[in-house]
């Protein structure tokens, strides 16, 4: 099984295509999961019992809800959202389209992660900034926030190794990208060169976007 270096050049052109898209993808499904999973995440933790803004009800309401849409299979949330895709976007193929099953998996991924990480915060420091009077926008953006930074880098990082899993898998239904490469020519046409090269890209991928995370992680680290 050897690499045919001829049809790498040959293909190179769709190669470079099929990475863009993947990086489009994930770009646009990141960016949602940013803004609406961080807040998520923080409303996870701050209504949940014991905390400032406890409440039971709230709390259980968004988490039964992030719970059902993680406990989904992705390959199936792509296909159950069709037509949610189709009436967002217009279309149902291309990476604009497949990005909205993304955003749709990767916000309660990233929700679930931000919550996690405030809850490795010392309650003490928490019990602190209420005793000074601080107000729960102050205490959410002077003492949680801060405070679980790196930790949200760390989960920012694997959110996005994550995505990068979804948008090959979202080649199936044809959202484009590395997937759609692979299926296209590594599967469907028993192309082994074009099947080692994606493979090659997508390792290369997680392992530059996985050093940059953890970089980042650590040189915000004050502890």
């Amino acid at each position: 099984m050897g690499i045919e270096w001829g049809r790498i050049i040959e293909l190179w052109p769709e190669i470079q295509t099929a990475f863009f898209q993947t990086l489009t993808m994930i770009g646009i499904s990141l960016g949602v999961a940013l803004i609406v999973g961080l807040p998520l995440g923080i409303l996870l933790f701050i209504t949940d019992r014991g905390l400032f803004l406890e409440n039971q009800p709230v709390n259980a309401v968004v988490g039964f809800i992030v719970n059902i849409v993680r406990s989904i299979p992705f390959i199936i949330l792509l296909v159950a959202l069709i037509p949610l895709t189709k009436f967002i976007t217009g279309t149902t193929i291309g990476p604009i389209a497949a990005s909205v099953s993304l955003s749709v998996a990767a916000i309660p991924f990233f929700a679930r992660i931000v919550e996690n990480s405030l809850r490795e915060i010392d309650k003490g420091v928490i019990e602190a900034a209420i005793a000074v009077g601080a107000t729960p926008w102050m205490i959410i953006k002077d003492v949680l926030l801060p405070e679980a930074k790196a930790s949200i880098i760390q989960g920012v990082t694997l959110t996005i190794i994550s995505l990068v899993a979804y948008s090959a898998m979202a080649g199936v239904v044809g959202g484009g990208g590395i997937g759609d490469l692979a299926i296209r020519f590594g599967y469907y046409r028993y192309d082994n060169t074009i099947m080692v090269v994606t493979v090659v890209i997508l390792i290369v991928l997680v392992q530059l976007i996985q050093q940059a995370g953890d970089y980042t992680a650590k040189a915000i680290d004050k502890r």
